[in-house]
């Protein structure tokens, strides 16, 4: 009964894909808990007076049942006020937003346009919905125009979506946000940028880099609270009429347990945060700075000039070895291998956050320089 699961299995460990679930040890290079706010006071305080004062530990039904509570609504307003959009509204994880949102907005007729290296959330999402699918070159405005003028003379009709991350979360890269929009534009598209990687590091206050686009009709974004916000869940953000649309016809939302009001606690901390200490994003910016002139000084490598630092190996196994060595001396630094990025690009994903200082992360790079020479002997 179970031999097709094992067959899957062994084919994955033959391939150097098979997954498996470690404990978190050693230095923080891997997590995207960039402003180091998981563990941070403020966050844990804010949690435990909402628990003294009588918040519940669980939602205990959907937002349309009884499932809907202050909590969400006040994290709902500040963030619409915080991100400069017409309303927010919040979902229990970032993979649920995007497919969320993938599956409701764009209709039967309409096209949606994929940057080819987008989250895998948002390829499932717009595959399991009603719209036609393509993929456009990464980066590449040019060929997101393109994508829509070839579907318009082949007879499409409805409206185009284009769908990108503001920073991409396995290269570290910028969307050419400025262009697509203005691709949006003149295609009377809808822009949906998900941030889930620049939302509380870049843009005033920690604003992302939409946030120059925020408040438009054809524009929504996603903002991930699991990630520099050091909380879980997502927010959506856009027209009211976009947040009301959702509300009364996302399947997801609306069959979905609410997410725990604790949680929407501690994301609304998190945006005063953002506000409140900019020290701690200025403190990220030098830590990017400092590796990426040290990658380049000590091991010769480009930096992707963001908190996100991949090192191309492109062979499977030796990705995994690099990675499982750096461990071993102490330094969470993980392997991404294919199907999660592109076949030949397998690398190790070197994230950057609050969690470690200068002398940690000479001390990783040395090692990295180590290894690398004997992986490649």
């Amino acid at each position: 009964m179970l031999e097709r699961y094992e067959t899957s299995l062994r084919g994955l460990a033959r391939r150097n894909q098979l997954r498996s679930l470690s404990a978190r040890e050693g230095l923080d290079f891997a997590s995207n808990d960039y402003l180091g706010l998981a563990r941070s006071k403020r966050l844990a305080d804010a949690v435990a007076r909402a628990l003294a004062n009588g918040t519940p530990v669980g939602a205990t039904g959907s937002r349309l049942l009884r499932g809907n509570t202050p909590e969400h609504e006040t994290l709902e307003a500040q963030a619409a006020a915080f991100f400069g959009a017409g309303r927010a509204l919040y979902f229990g994880s970032g993979y649920v937003a995007n497919f969320a949102v993938l599956t409701t907005l764009p209709q039967k007729g309409d096209l949606i346009v994929l940057d080819e290296l987008i989250h895998a959330s948002a390829h499932e999402g717009a595959r399991a919905g009603r719209a036609e699918v393509t993929e456009a070159a990464h980066n590449d405005a040019d060929a997101v125009g393109d994508a829509i003028r070839s579907w318009r003379a082949r007879g499409g009709a409805g409206r185009a979506w284009i769908v990108v991350e503001s920073l991409y979360s396995m290269d570290g890269d910028r969307a050419p946000l400025a262009e697509l929009i203005a691709v949006a534009d003149r295609h009377e598209a809808f822009l949906f940028i998900d941030e889930a990687h620049a939302t509380g590091v870049y843009g005033p206050d920690g604003r992302g880099l939409a946030h120059d686009f925020e408040g438009r009709d054809n524009v929504v974004v996603l903002h991930t609270c699991g990630k520099a916000l050091g909380a879980s869940g997502a927010l959506v953000t856009g027209p009211a009429v976009i947040r009301d649309y959702l509300v009364n016809r996302c399947r997801p939302f609306i069959y979905a347990t609410a997410p725990s009001p604790l949680m929407a606690v501690a994301a609304s901390e998190a945006l005063d945060i953002l506000r409140d200490e900019p020290r701690r994003r200025e403190r990220l910016a030098g830590l990017v700075a400092f590796t990426s002139e040290a990658l380049d000084a000590r091991c010769g490598l480009e930096s992707s000039g963001s908190q996100i630092l991949p090192v191309f190996v492109g062979d499977v196994r030796r990705t995994m070895a690099l990675a499982s060595a750096l461990q071993g001396r102490g330094f969470d630094v993980r392997g991404i291998r294919p199907p999660t990025v592109p076949e030949g690009t397998a690398r190790l994903r070197i994230s950057l956050t609050l969690n470690v200082g200068e002398a940690d992360i000479v001390d990783m790079i040395d090692a990295l320089a180590e290894e690398w020479e004997r992986i490649k002997a």
